[in-house]
């Protein structure tokens, strides 16, 4: 098991996975789980092997993907996990669309354990920067109808309380104009 920990310890070092990808709407780069996984295969010894699995919890009426992510040299193992909840929708995607995010970002984060990536600066690890609120609170207080006002609930509600404010007192205010 020392081997195992040392050979870890080394590609924990020497591993770069930089955030090569752009979030054009947030204004935001971030590395996936691929870039991760690509970044790791340049480095991985021969003798080691990296195995992903995912499984799926079932917790009242809400699904998460546990990913568990283990790296094992035939004898000795190290696991980490990563765990992330489906959407119960999600605009533009399918059923299987939905898990497949889902177990792509809970991958991410248990590779993240595993190989000490810190994603703590991260803009989907935050509760939204300040300036994505500004801009969607100030895109509520031009929605002229309700049916907008839904379709853009249905769409970003949940991203944080001054939105979901700005949202509620739009909706009043539309209902009123009625």
């Amino acid at each position: 098991m020392k081997e195992l920990l040392k050979k870890l310890r080394k590609i924990q070092l020497e591993l770069r996975a930089p955030k090569n990808q752009k979030n054009t709407f947030g204004n935001y780069n971030y590395r996936s789980c691929e870039d991760i996984l690509e970044a790791v295969k340049k480095i991985l010894p021969e003798e080691l092997s990296l195995y992903i699995t995912d499984n799926l919890i079932n917790l009242g009426d809400r699904y998460y993907v546990e990913a568990i992510v283990i790296l094992t040299d035939g004898e000795n193992k190290i696991k980490t996990k990563g765990y992330a909840r489906e959407a119960l929708t999600k605009k533009g995607m399918d059923e299987s669309q939905i898990t497949g995010a889902s177990s792509s970002y809970a991958r991410k984060y248990a590779l993240n354990g595993m190989f000490l990536i810190d994603d703590n600066k991260d803009a989907d690890t935050q509760d939204n920067s300040k300036a994505e609120l500004t801009t969607l609170t100030n895109k509520v207080k031009n929605i002229k109808t309700l049916e907008e006002l839904r379709k853009f609930y249905a769409k970003y509600s949940g991203k944080g309380k001054e939105l979901d404010k700005a949202i509620t007192d739009k909706s009043k205010e539309l209902k009123e104009t009625k």
